[in-house]
């Protein structure tokens, strides 16, 4: 045991004192704040207020274009030749003409502009002349805009779960992004850190320092430390990543004066305003209230979820999915010359991997209890990420036992068959091997 822990600690040290693990420790936590801060950052910079020319022959919207803060209208008069001549004498955005049409056919509208027209403008004015035309027609079927906006339902259903410790808000959205946030980071971290375990063991390998360290320690031994110390440098780099992503975002947001970029649900919820048509002077309650209320909901929902258990759970399966899986990485290391050769047996170790993620965004987050959720979250190869996904929404409490305890055997059967290939493969050089082989190796007596 104390060779492994010596193995442990060589392999640790000299990861975490490498300058591309400082690096990126460092680098990932800017990048991170960045990506949530940079771009609140930049709309609150470039609040400009957009000019449009308005050149309307129709006169169906003759004083019912309305100005916003950031949109004004300028009528033309004229000929559309003296419209684009007055336009392009000025800074103004566009230029918007209105053929002769009617209410029944409104085809034929313009934006004139000296530049690519944003999408933004071009959906904003769209928008404005879409809700005068239904305005319009509205009227002349003598029917009232806003009666029926008074007959229009918007349900939104409150989700509570029941359990023996009571009544408690839940969040599809918070759930879902917990039990997938999870699922990510297992399945990342299982790729970076178990093609850095084959990484170090085919390098040594080539550069035959293995057969010095195979001198005073079994194979075996070699093959766990590595492992262990591998796990060990995975935990710190993202325990880092967690603590410095907090500290820079919180320090970002307070010296820069800006919120986080906006989520999706609050995204959604600026779209479905922007194709109603409604501005932000008279939405301007309604869409805190409503934000506030979401707000309210997610922390609720998040408080609610049983943290213990996830965090538990994810420290397990992080683990144990990179415990099964670095063993085979470290077969695939042992078995190899170099990284070329590696493809062949790279492919059927990480399918599952690539499925199980595939999967729980398709079929898990629809279903989490479905027989295919079921399976995937108790066979070992497939539990680490889908298990995780599936654990926020509640998962009974013996088939999260089965799950864990098939885990830990599966985990113990890949370190025996990883064993069995290293202990011959670390010191086999010059041999190109296949499957039929290496199925050899697995009864060789060494």
């Amino acid at each position: 045991m104390s060779k492994i822990w010596l193995i442990i600690q060589r392999e640790y040290l000299t990861r975490v004192r490498k300058k591309s693990f400082i690096i990126m420790t460092l680098l990932t936590p800017i990048l991170l704040a960045a990506f949530m801060v940079l771009p609140a950052w930049l709309v609150s910079m470039s609040d400009e207020t957009e000019t449009v020319m308005v050149l309307d022959e129709s006169g169906l919207f003759a004083d019912k274009l309305e100005n916003k803060k950031d949109l004004t209208y300028i009528p033309l008069q004229g000929s559309l030749e003296q419209a684009k001549f007055v336009y392009q004498e000025t800074d103004n955005t566009a230029l918007l003409y209105i053929p002769k049409i009617t209410v029944d056919n409104p085809e034929g509208i313009t934006i004139y502009s000296k530049k690519n027209t944003s999408y933004q403008t071009q959906v904003r004015l769209e928008n404005a002349l879409e809700k005068e035309i239904e305005n319009q027609r509205f009227m002349a079927s003598g029917l009232d805009r806003e009666t029926l906006e008074r007959i229009e339902a918007d349900i939104s259903l409150a989700t509570i779960n029941l359990s023996d410790q009571g009544e408690k808000d839940n969040n599809v959205w918070v759930t879902s992004g917990a039990g997938i946030a999870g699922a990510f980071i297992i399945y990342f971290f299982i790729f970076l850190y178990g093609v850095q375990i084959m990484r170090g063991i085919i390098e040594e390998k080539t550069n035959r320092i293995v057969e010095v360290m195979i001198s005073s320690v079994k194979p075996f031994q070699l093959m766990m430390g590595k492992i262990i110390g591998i796990a060990a440098v995975g935990l710190t780099q993202f325990l880092l990543w967690v603590i410095l992503s907090t500290v820079v975002v919180t320090g970002v947001q307070s010296a820069f004066g800006v919120e986080a970029a906006p989520t999706p649900a609050q995204q959604l919820a600026a779209g479905r305003a922007a194709a109603t048509g409604e501005d932000e002077e008279t939405g301007e309650a309604t869409k805190d209230s409503e934000g506030a209320e979401v707000v309210a909901s997610a922390i609720n929902a998040f408080n609610n979820l049983n943290l213990p258990l996830i965090i538990g759970c994810f420290l397990f399966y992080f683990l144990g999915g990179y415990l099964l899986y670095g063993s085979l990485f470290g077969a695939i290391g042992a078995a190899v010359d170099n990284e070329t050769d590696t493809q062949q047996f790279m492919f059927p170790i990480t399918i599952p991997l690539i499925i199980s993620f595939i999967m729980s965004y398709s079929l898990v987050l629809k279903n989490p209890d479905g027989p295919v959720s079921f399976w995937m979250s108790i066979i070992p190869f497939t539990s680490p990420i889908v298990m995780m996904v599936r654990i926020p929404f509640g998962v009974p409490a013996w088939e999260l036992l089965l799950s864990m305890a098939l885990l830990i055997a599966g985990f113990v059967f890949t370190t025996w068959i990883a064993a069995r290939i290293y202990r011959v493969g670390i010191l086999m050089y010059g041999k190109k091997v296949n499957y039929k082989e290496l199925s050899k190796w697995l009864f060789y007596r060494v």
